[in-house]
């Protein structure tokens, strides 16, 4: 399968993070750190999360990720793609150089049929 299929696509923004189709954000999961911004509530509620992704929400990104390695691949998560295109660049502007956003967020992922957990 072609990595240039519509499913796996990147698309490089000018904030020097990257926007990932669903099936790339899960594909990452194995090597990355996946980082769900939202709330507890949304990250076990209806839209699920990433399996294996980490919530931190949004307002203690910041602290959590001083213990961070700025080389660690990241994916950064949310329910549309807002919130984590915020995240993303406030990360890349912090000196981490492997940023990635879901585009979409988890109502892409959803949509895509990929799986979720909710716990």
């Amino acid at each position: 399968m072609p990595a240039t299929r519509p499913d796996h696509r990147v698309i490089t923004t000018r904030a020097a993070y990257r926007d990932v189709a669903p099936a790339a954000a899960y594909a990452a999961r194995h090597g990355a750190r996946v980082v769900d911004v939202r709330e507890p509530h949304e990250y076990r509620g209806e839209l699920g999360h990433i399996p294996g992704a980490e919530l931190v929400p949004m307002a203690t990104v910041g602290a959590r990720a001083e213990a961070w390695d700025h080389d660690d691949e990241i994916v950064v998560v949310c329910r549309s793609g807002g919130r984590s295109s915020t995240i993303a660049a406030t990360l890349v502007a912090a000196g981490f150089r492997r940023v990635m956003n879901l585009a979409g967020g988890m109502l892409a992922y959803q949509a895509a049929g990929l799986p979720v957990e909710r716990s």
